[in-house]
């Protein structure tokens, strides 16, 4: 799984106190599953929630928040643009410790897609990037 680890380096680079206070950031990849197709293929789908916690954060919770969702439509194009999926995509929980500090857990629904190619007796297993999004006009060119 590379999205727990990639999160982690773009909050890293966004967020200041996440990079000045590092021991506060913790990752849990939670109710995780692995669902496979059945195919003759050995590839299967990563499906978890990823839960961030922050503790004793006292910046602004908004540019926490804005790097996540950077970096959602990024990491899990499909969800965030679609309706259904981008309802149930990012929650949170806060525990005010004090007027100005507080935990923040953050839970993300994530997928990560898993090929295993298969070439006569050796077969490899890689991870999949996310597609980019399709174009939002198609046209047809004839002639």
């Amino acid at each position: 799984m590379n999205k727990p680890q990639s999160l982690h380096n773009a909050l890293n680079k966004a967020v200041p106190y996440v990079r000045n206070n590092p021991d506060k950031l913790h990752l849990f990849v939670d109710n995780g599953s692995l669902v496979a197709t059945g195919a003759s293929s050995m590839s299967w789908e990563y499906r978890y929630t990823l839960n961030v916690v922050i503790e004793d954060f006292s910046g602004d919770q908004n540019l926490l928040m804005a790097p996540v969702l950077l970096w959602l439509s990024a990491s899990q194009p499909d969800a965030i643009n679609n309706p259904e999926l981008r309802e149930k995509l990012f929650t949170f929980d806060v525990d005010i410790l004090r007027n100005d500090v507080c935990d923040i857990s953050l839970n993300l629904q994530l997928t990560e897609r898993v090929l295993v190619n298969t070439d006569g007796s050796v077969s490899s297993v890689e991870a999949v990037t996310e597609p980019d999004e399709p174009e939002e006009m198609w046209t047809v060119k004839r002639g």
